[in-house]
């Protein structure tokens, strides 16, 4: 509704498809690629289409994203393979086939990678999600500051719940990675995401954060006390480190 022309990519053809197709349906400029964002050829030649399509492009979100559960030490090579493959090596390819052709233009634009609560805070049985988020957050944190003097605004998204079906991603699992499988607790996730945030004021706010060039975006602000906790266990690990026996033994010290 902002004008623009949009390049959906998504590794599920129907899903795609529908996508396409809603959009088109209500008057917007609309075209859809198949991206495997795990691969990064697939990634681009999502880019090149894109290119083809439009001839240019101004505003990159990055957000495909999966998850799996259970303790860290006992998640499968294979779970943190997949998890790492696209959460996190999906946004680097993202943004080396985008970034580019943003710059290309002179014009300006923007990038959104989509990271999670779980980016700033660990959430226990999470730990491979855990782990791509932070990676997401800091990897977008450093682009804030190495574009901080140009014309390429970068924005960090870190939802809470949102109504969406990532619970069943395992659905399009590669069959690199095992192929698709049925996904732990299902039901009860499923049930937890569709009391979540509407998707579609989600993306409101993304695109009044990139109006903004707002680099934090935060869905839940009842959430703020986990990172307010988080910062807390950070201080009372540096109230600690004053006292630490070993560290009185550091000339440099005084």
């Amino acid at each position: 509704n902002a004008g623009m022309k949009v390049m959906i990519g998504d590794i599920e053809k129907g899903a795609l498809d529908a996508a396409v197709a809603e959009l088109k349906l209500k008057g917007h400029e609309a075209e859809g690629v198949v991206v495997d964002v795990a691969d990064r050829d697939s990634v681009f030649a999502a880019a090149d289409a894109t290119i083809k399509a439009f001839g240019k492009v101004h505003v990159l979100c990055n957000n495909a994203g999966i998850g799996v559960s259970g303790k860290s030490e006992k998640c499968s090579l294979e779970n943190w393979q997949w998890v790492m493959d696209v959460n996190l090596w999906g946004v680097i390819y993202g943004l080396q086939a985008f970034v580019p052709l943003i710059e290309s233009h002179g014009e300006g634009g923007h990038v959104m990678s989509t990271a999670s609560m779980a980016g700033m805070v660990s959430f226990r049985y999470m730990g491979p999600y855990n782990a791509t988020k932070f990676a997401v957050v800091t990897i977008m944190e450093t682009m804030m500051e190495e574009h901080r003097e140009d014309n390429l605004g970068v924005s960090v998204l870190c939802p809470g719940v949102v109504a969406t079906n990532i619970a069943s991603g395992t659905r399009n699992r590669q069959g690199r990675y095992g192929g698709p499988r049925e996904a732990r607790d299902l039901e009860a996730n499923t049930e937890m995401l569709g009391k979540g945030l509407d998707p579609d004021i989600v993306g409101e706010q993304v695109l009044e954060a990139i109006l903004d060039d707002q680099p934090y975006i935060f869905t839940d602000p009842s959430m703020r006390k986990f990172i307010d906790k988080r910062f807390q266990r950070l201080s009372a690990g540096y109230d600690w480190a004053d006292n630490c026996k070993a560290l009185k033994k550091d000339k440099r010290a005084s």
